[in-house]
Parts: C-alpha cells; sequence; structure tokens
C-alpha cells in the first residue's frame, strides 16, 4: 500500500529512539520530531502518549507502572508518525499523562493531593480537578488514587517549572514559526480514547462504536474546512466520525486555536481498540491500516493547505 513503508520506517526510528520505561529521571522530557523539510503549516502533538516512568514517581505511588499505563495515550506518537512524512513537525512528551498532564491549564491543582497550601494563584475548582485530573492528576483513568502519600506542593511546582513550561514553549515556537512561514498555523493534537460499547437504550444512530472523534471546540478552535476534510477522508475509509462528542478538546486546542488570527486547532481521538489491545496495550493487527489512513487524511489536508489561494483568504480573513 502506498506510504507504508515510509510509515513502517518512521514508526521504527521512533521506537528504536524511544527511552527505556524506567528511568531515575526522564532525561529527555520531550522531543520535536522533525520532518526532512518543512513543507506545510501542519504542526501535530502528542502529549499524552509518554511512557517513560520516572522511578521516583513509581515509588510515591500505591499503583504499578501496568495500572498507572491506563492512562497512557499508547503508540499515538507512532500511530500519526504521517506528520513527518507531509513534512510536518510532531512535538511529543516522553514523561507519562499520569506524572503531569500537559492538557491542562499550568496550575490546575488539587488542594487534598498536598502537604502544604497551595499558591493563590492555582486553579483549585475547575471541573477537571474535581475529578482527579488537573495539571498534577491525583487518578488515573479509571479513578484509581495515584498516591500512597500526600506530595509536597515544591514537587508540583517544580514539575510545572521543568516539564510543562518548557513543552509548551515548544509547541508555541513551532506554531509561531508555521505562521510566519505560510501565513497560517493548524495544530492537531492527537489523542487516544477507551472503546466503549453503546448505550442499550441509545438510538439506532448511535449504536455503531465511535471510532475518530474530533474536537473543535464547537467551531470556535478551527477552520470548518479542515475539520470537514479529515471527517470526509475518514468516512471514506468505513470509519464512525463525531464532532466534538464526548471531546470537543482540551486546554491544548482552546488555548492555541485563534482562526481569525490565523492560527488553528484541532483535535483528534483515536479509539484505542483500533489500533491496539486495550488490556494487554499491544499494538494489534490493524494498527499499519489505520496509520496509513490517517496518512492519507492528513496528505489531503497539507494539500489543501498548500493552495496558495487557501492560505492567502485565511491570512487576509484574519488581516
Amino acid at each position: 500500500m502506498a506510504g507504508d513503508t515510509d510509515i513502517e520506517a518512521a514508526s521504527a526510528q521512533r521506537e528504536g529512539n524511544r527511552p527505556k520505561p524506567v528511568q531515575a529521571e526522564v532525561p529527555a522530557p520531550f522531543e520535536v520530531v522533525a520532518p526532512r523539510e518543512v513543507a506545510t503549516p501542519l504542526v501535530f502533538s502528542s502529549p499524552h502518549s509518554g511512557s517513560v516512568y520516572p522511578e521516583r514517581f513509581l515509588q510515591q505511588s500505591r499503583l504499578d507502572a501496568s495500572n498507572l499505563r491506563r492512562s497512557e495515550d499508547a503508540y499515538v506518537d507512532a500511530l500519526f508518525a504521517a506528520a513527518a512524512i507531509v513534512g510536518a513537525p510532531m512535538l511529543r512528551a516522553n514523561f507519562p499523562r499520569a506524572y503531569l498532564d500537559l492538557n491542562r491549564e499550568p496550575y490546575e491543582l488539587d488542594p487534598r493531593m498536598f502537604k502544604e497550601a497551595l499558591p493563590e494563584f492555582a486553579n483549585t475548582r475547575s471541573l477537571r480537578v474535581a475529578a482527579g485530573l488537573g495539571t498534577i492528576p491525583r487518578v488515573v483513568a479509571d479513578a484509581r488514587e495515584i498516591y500512597a502519600a500526600k506530595l509536597p506542593v515544591t514537587e508540583a511546582l517544580e514539575r510545572i517549572e521543568r516539564l510543562y513550561k518548557p513543552f509548551h514553549a515548544t509547541l508555541a515556537a513551532l506554531l509561531d514559526s508555521a505562521w510566519r512561514r505560510f501565513g497560517v498555523a493548524v495544530l492537531v493534537d492527537c489523542h487516544s480514547m477507551p472503546s466503549t460499547p453503546p448505550r442499550e437504550d441509545a438510538p439506532m444512530r448511535d449504536k455503531r462504536p465511535v471510532d475518530f472523534v474530533i474536537g473543535d471546540r464547537f467551531g470556535s478552535s478551527c477552520n470548518v474546512r479542515f475539520v470537514e476534510i479529515l471527517e470526509r477522508r475518514l468516512r471514506e475509509f468505513g470509519y464512525e466520525i463525531r464532532r466534538n462528542k464526548p471531546y470537543a478538546g482540551g486546554f491544548i486546542t482552546a488555548h492555541y486555536g485563534r482562526p481569525a488570527l490565523g492560527r488553528h486547532a484541532l483535535q483528534i481521538e483515536v479509539a484505542r481498540s483500533l489500533y491496539m489491545n486495550e488490556t494487554t496495550l499491544e499494538r494489534n493487527e490493524r494498527f499499519d491500516l489505520v496509520a496509513e489512513h490517517l496518512r492519507e487524511a492528513i496528505a489531503e489536508l497539507a494539500q489543501e493547505l498548500a493552495s496558495c489561494e487557501a492560505a492567502q483568504n485565511i491570512r487576509s480573513a484574519a488581516e
């Protein structure tokens, strides 16, 4: 199949460069997987696919690594290896979401987790904090408590300074570079979602399991044309696509999506059962096929963005 060799090579290279799964500290907290030549205003991010668990974190946790991994968007960075093929950079985290969640405000912190009082600037009242899923998560995806004891506040603030802020500074720089070069920047924030069976009382149109959810904050973070290109192409492959429900996009999509300024952001959630065994966390036999379908959808979006007329129209509208 066209593109298979490129995808396999890019995926293999990423796996070969991936740090060991348990280390005293994460030596490279995140990395930019750069194309040979930047050829598109697309920028990809994979904030939740990190799988390098700091040893101290595992010692602090009441859960073992296999349970902590339930929060990972496992292999999503490899699934979207087509980013480099179409000439787009990808920023991926190496540390896990359970350690620090990059798709949150910088200081969404739960006071129940810490020994001391939090600083006044912390957001302690968001719905995500209430659910235990703040910047420093309290629980993993199945609502199991992560930590055996309360943490010092200084540790949370240090993680934010050392990991969160540099990641977002790098992502902002990539988007600024794309905007300066092409007059437009389009962020594709890549995630995976647990596969859940439809409710028994669901309408017939909702009976089919959802394969992809594309979020654009209900039209506020991205030009609808870009979303429609991805939706149409993926539907042509037979996938069930939803928009914004139940995932409209998190902090990254909301923060970086400014369509009126020529800066767009959308989020893609891929059902994990499409490409992996959700129990063993191993890739399944469909992984390469899903990756190829994503490559074709991304290539079509890149082609649309390559149109000088389309880029100029977007730039003119912003001005």
